[in-house]
């Protein structure tokens, strides 16, 4: 029947279509990553310079 996709190109389209699911995946996964680090980093850098600077309350 005219239309009509082998079963040997759906499996090549499927595994494509997984293909690029798992890169987008990964890709969002590492700049998540990336983020986080950055953003740990920045608070660390901050409370040192407000520790510095004599703004945060002395350890109890």
């Amino acid at each position: 029947m005219a239309g009509q996709i082998s079963e040997s190109d759906q499996i090549k389209q499927f595994k494509e279509f997984i293909g690029t699911c798992n890169k987008r995946t990964e890709t969002c996964f590492l700049d998540c990553v990336k983020d986080f680090t950055a953003e740990k980093y920045h608070i660390q850098q901050n409370e040192a310079l407000a520790a510095k600077a004599g703004l945060l309350g002395r350890p109890h």
